[in-house]
């Protein structure tokens, strides 16, 4: 239980970096264009399956506080 939280952490920044890895080469899929597309082309075929995940986690809505942790351990 001591390396839960370092996990869960772990992953989270983990996703968040993959999600700033594909608006980086595949932003102009949601219409953020920042990379020239011959190189996105070259990473398409290992992100494809990946790719309209990503475009329903990035276009949904959210409430402001959902980045909040409210831990209550820590008061």
């Amino acid at each position: 239980m001591a390396g839960y939280e370092f996990a869960r952490e772990a992953a989270h920044m983990r996703s968040e970096l993959n999600v700033l890895l594909m608006l980086m080469c595949f932003g102009d899929v949601i219409g953020v264009p920042v990379m020239p597309p011959t190189y996105a082309l070259r990473l398409l075929p290992y992100i494809a399956r990946d790719l309209d995940a990503w475009k329903r986690s990035v276009l949904r809505e959210r409430h402001p506080l959902d980045k909040e942790e409210f831990d209550l351990i820590e008061m």
